[in-house]
């Protein structure tokens, strides 16, 4: 049987699976599930063997009913938590009236966001997007279109810095600036004019902005997928100098860094320096629908022009709506404070882990990560803390991310610290 057939069959199993409506699926335990993903779709994830069927504020439901504590928040796309009332109710109600008009026309919604956000952030200008890879190659054409308008570098000479460990998606530009073997891989040729720099390394970076050529550095304000890596103390501000002096934009990759997930609304707040493009995306939406937009003011954002960049749904009215409510959500319930708070629990209850199995406990809010000693398995690490109840995964083999919605309790934060600790004193019995 093919693979496409043995799909198909699975639809017409109604006799089997006697609670299936059409076009719903409804009593499919774990392994079913996970069974007819595998064979129905594309083998690009390794996701932990948990199928999840339902989600509200920091905790996710199995298909067998178990609960959990999410400590992954969709890659910090869920800060509000899941299924906020108001998102929800922004989202329903916006659905009934106007979805999508392409960018074709003009709509009452997108205006509003492009206001209130850009008030929120102090940029001249908003440009919506869908996905936080889409945010990142927009910005980048952007650097270049200034590069050439502007700076005045010499047609297809602009070249973009990025730091080495950068992960900001999967597209073709993302896997050519990337230094993991996973994304780039049998993915080239790559795309040209990139250069890449130590992280957290100002003097390295001063040597890639003296090319005139060079029109922008991008950089994640702390390294999300690379293991929560934070930079130096006045690492940031050092970048803002060095932008300034050499004539080159500096965008800032806030597409999990942002939205209140480290303790402030934006990552680049703990220095108190504003990047020349912002880069937004995740919890823009609160982990409802894609929704991605890139700020700049007008020296930057008009170098492009009508036609020369745009998306079929980037700035839907849906999209919008979302993205407003999750914007006052954040504001509303004071999630940064939370965040920080929080953070500043968590780790004091992790740095109390044993350092034989615990080597390094490491984040901002509640961006948070422990490397674990390559005698263990971070995987089988999670693995446990998912029978205990907690959802967690790895990055970089020896690297968990703790990150969980910023609605989080205490209680709730003290309940987690105590599996987490279960789990890894499981490991020295």
């Amino acid at each position: 049987m093919s693979v496409l057939s043995g799909c198909k069959k699975l639809y017409s199993l109604k006799s089997i699976y006697p609670t299936i409506q059409v076009g719903v699926w409804r009593g499919l335990s774990t392994q079913e599930i996970i069974a007819r993903e595998d064979r129905c779709g594309a083998h690009n994830y390794h996701p932990l063997p948990v199928a999840l069927t339902r989600a509200k504020g920091v905790f996710m439901w199995d298909a067998e009913g178990k609960k959990y504590y999410d400590f992954l928040s969709a890659y910090s796309a869920v800060n509000q938590g899941h299924c906020h009332p108001r998102i929800i109710g922004a989202l329903k109600e916006q659905a009934e009236i106007l979805t999508l008009t392409s960018r074709a026309f003009y709509n009452n919604v997108l205006g509003e966001l492009e206001e209130y956000a850009t008030n929120l952030f102090g940029y001249d200008k908003m440009l919506a997007m869908n996905t936080g890879v889409e945010g990142g190659e927009t910005a980048i054409k952007l650097a270049r279109k200034w590069g050439y308008k502007v700076k005045k570098i010499e047609q297809n000479k602009a070249k973009v810095v990025f730091a080495k460990n950068n992960f900001w998606g999967r597209t073709l530009a993302a896997v050519s600036s990337s230094t993991d073997p996973t994304a780039y891989g049998d993915y080239g040729p790559f795309m040209p004019g990139f250069s890449l720099v130590t992280y957290s390394d100002l003097a390295a970076l001063e040597e890639e902005l003296k090319d005139p050529n060079t029109c922008a550095f991008m950089v994640e304000p702390i390294q999300g997928e690379a293991g929560v890596v934070l930079p130096d103390d006045g690492y940031l501000k050092g970048v803002r100098a060095l932008c300034d002096k050499y004539n080159v934009l500096w965008i800032a990759d806030e597409v999990q860094t942002g939205l209140c997930r480290t303790g402030k609304m934006l990552a680049c707040d703990w220095e108190n320096v504003r990047p020349d493009i912002l880069v937004l995306g995740k919890a823009l939406s609160g982990g409802v629908m894609p929704v991605s937009a890139v700020f700049a003011n007008d020296e930057v954002m008009l170098t492009i022009r009508p036609g020369e960049h745009g998306s079929t749904y980037g700035g839907n009215p849906l999209a919008c709506k979302v993205a407003l409510a999750s914007l006052k959500v954040l504001i509303d319930e004071n999630l940064a404070e939370k965040a920080d708070r929080m953070g500043t629990l968590l780790r004091k209850e992790l740095n109390t882990l044993p350092s034989s199995v615990v080597k390094t406990v490491r984040g901002r809010g509640l961006l948070n990560a422990i490397v674990i000693d390559e005698k263990y398995d971070a995987m089988k690490v999670c693995l446990d803390l998912k029978e205990r109840g907690l959802l967690a995964k790895p990055t970089h083999g020896d690297t968990i991310r703790l990150a969980p919605p910023l609605v989080i309790s205490e209680a709730e934060i003290m309940e987690c610290s105590a599996i987490i600790r279960d789990s890894v004193l499981s490991l020295i019995k």
